[in-house]
């Protein structure tokens, strides 16, 4: 049992001192800015490897609903869409419906967030995940399966990228175009198309010159390493020196995989995670029978009341999630003072430094060289970055055949044609594998290739150009009939992303709803009550990432200062993620739908 953050045993000062000093050591001027775009030499990075895109005819024609986007926001929304007896047609670049879990078919890839309250739709396509932490395989199956229980496949164009978005004011139509020559039209049109879908990769000088074999994790190239996305031996990389750049969440996931398959590997860490125990297992199918209807949606809400700081009478999730959560409020109540912000902050302190002093110690139980065990421990608060959690990756640096090389923060300096130099270092490898993730900080036209065009020809681009505006999240002034369907200035709630989206359909489905029993032929946010809602976001809004002197991530934009613009793209609703589902609940059920204009 670790000692309590107030024992003698725990140096609090210098705890907090060697965290900012691993911090100083890893912040860049360049931001955002280290990383490169996946073109040029790299841009068969963002191809799909999956499906052979077919040739098809143009499509002309109309629909009520087009929803860009296959992932789990459109594939909830499309559902309860069709539920309303409203046609909705999908535009997925990917060559099917899954949005990240298409695309992330690396080794060991599997969901951080339990199953029970990260798959969306389980009561209503009647699906029983098979473990507590589902991979990714059942993942995409269970994608699969929402599709074609709502029909969703019927109109959707799979393998297609949309390339303009324009509103047309002479019809009240949304005009879409895309790169296989469709041009059709939309009544009204949601974006899902979320900020993990575009491959980045660290500028690394030479990054280029490298003349063996590289991919990136989200387009795992098992022509090369052979095995498959179920996690059988990768037996081409028997005779291989494998080099993987990264130690976050796909890393940490991929490279037990990668120990036991390859002939040797380097992981190249610039930070390490913090790694907390997953303890997965399999679902008993006579308890799982036992659940009564309506059980997921209880789930769900108990995990975020818990995660975020709330009471309940019972966790029924039980994981790393909600622990530091209630740990923090039991500290509270331990205080005897009442409540109060600078109560919670201390509470939130005084909880982390426990639980990251175990975590660390973690890494002491498990690691037998005290050298690799010291440069695994993570130096800061444990929701600076996403926590990971897993029973197999700290133990795979006790294998002779896997190499830390730690490079104290400072990353890797160069990559030349035979492999990469960590200081005055050289390490020879035959593959590099970018472990580097997605672009999240950046513009969302670059992401998402398009730009929408509102009214009087307003791109969004421009009417972001000092940081998103929005009333909710999802309606903007400007650009009727478009729903952007995320997280940010709404519930901003991480832990369980999907949570968001099934949030979102159904406000999406009641406007639309709305919309057309009206027989309304626009819907919009008018411009004081979008201004009214970036007010009540900036009077006191939660920006995740944890405290300002956290390591650098893409949790708090590469360490940069967070700025009006940064803080508005990242800001959520000021009293927390439960409030704001309890807030747009009761928005949505007034019939009045405040703040919007139905012409």
């Amino acid at each position: 049992m670790s000692a309590s953050p107030s024992s003698p045993d725990i140096d609090r000062e210098a705890m907090h001192a060697r965290y900012r000093a691993e911090r100083d050591k890893r912040l860049r001027p360049d931001g955002n800015d280290q990383y490169v775009e996946v073109t040029g030499v790299f841009e068969h990075y963002v191809d799909d490897p999956y499906v052979e895109v077919t040739e098809r005819e143009p499509v002309r024609d109309e629909v009520t609903v087009a929803f860009i986007g296959g992932g789990f926001a459109g594939l909830v929304n499309g559902a309860r869409l069709k539920e309303a007896g409203i046609d909705v047609r999908i535009v997925e670049k990917g060559g099917d419906v899954g949005g990240t879990w298409y695309w992330n078919r690396y080794p060991g890839a599997q969901c951080d967030t339990a199953a029970f309250v990260y798959l969306p739709l389980l009561e209503e396509t009647g699906h029983m995940p098979t473990e507590k932490y589902t991979h990714a395989p059942e993942i995409l199956d269970h994608s699969r399966r929402i599709a074609n229980h709502y029909g969703l496949y019927d109109d959707a164009l799979l393998s297609t990228t949309v390339t303009e978005l324009e509103w047309d004011e002479s019809v009240h139509r949304w005009i879409i175009r895309t790169n296989r020559g469709d041009e059709f039209r939309a009544q009204f049109v949601a974006m899902g198309t979320g900020p993990l879908h575009r491959p980045k990769l660290p500028g690394i000088p030479g990054i280029t010159d490298f003349a063996g074999h590289s991919f990136h994790t989200s387009r795992w190239d098992y022509d090369y390493t052979g095995g498959d996305p179920n996690g059988a031996l990768m037996e081409g990389l028997a005779d291989k020196r494998v080099g993987i750049i990264g130690t976050g969440a796909t890393a940490v996931q991929c490279i037990p995989h990668l120990a036991r398959s390859a002939g040797e590997l380097f992981v190249f860490q610039r930070t390490p995670s913090s790694i907390d125990i997953r303890n997965n297992h399999d679902i008993d199918a006579e308890w799982f029978d036992t659940l009564e209807p309506g059980w997921q949606e209880k789930w769900i809400e108990n995990f975020t009341i818990l995660q975020t700081g709330g009471f309940a009478e019972e966790d029924l999730v039980k994981d790393g999630w909600t622990d530091l959560s209630q740990r923090i409020r039991d500290r509270v109540l331990s205080y005897d003072e009442g409540f109060s912000p600078e109560l919670m902050l201390r509470a939130y302190h005084d909880s982390d430094d426990e639980k990251m002093v175990e975590i660390r110690d973690r890494v002491d139980e498990l690691i037998a060289d005290p050298d690799v065990a010291e440069a695994l421990k993570p130096w800061y608060r444990q929701l600076c970055k996403r926590p990971c959690f897993h029973d197999e990756y700290l133990q795979s640096y006790n294998n002779q055949n896997v190499h830390l090389i730690d490079t104290d923060g400072q990353g890797v300096r160069l990559i030349d044609e035979t492999g990469l130099w960590v200081g005055d270092d050289h390490y020879d490898v035959d593959c590099i594998i970018y472990a580097s993730g997605f672009e999240v900080g950046t513009e969302h036209a670059r992401r998402n290739g398009f730009d929408p065009v509102g009214r009087d020809g307003l791109r969004l681009s421009d009417h972001w150009e000092d940081g998103m505006r929005s009333m909710h999240g999802l309606h903007v002034h400007g650009f009727p009939n478009l729903f952007v369907v995320g997280f940010s200035q709404a519930a901003n709630l991480i832990s369980n992303v999907p949570h968001n989206f099934t949030d979102n359909s159904k406000t999406v489905t009641a406007v639309i709803a709305h919309a057309l029993d009206t027989g309304a032929q626009e819907v919009e946010v008018t411009a004081d009550a979008e201004g009214a809602w970036i007010t009540r976001l900036e009077s006191g809004g939660r920006m995740f990432g944890g405290s300002p002197d956290c390591t650098p991530g893409y949790y708090n934009n590469e360490g940069q200062p967070i700025g009006p613009r940064a803080l508005r793209n990242g800001v959520g609703f000021p009293e927390g993620p439960a409030a704001f589902f309890d807030y747009i609940d009761k928005w949505r059920n007034s019939g009045d739908f405040e703040g919007l204009e139905f012409r």
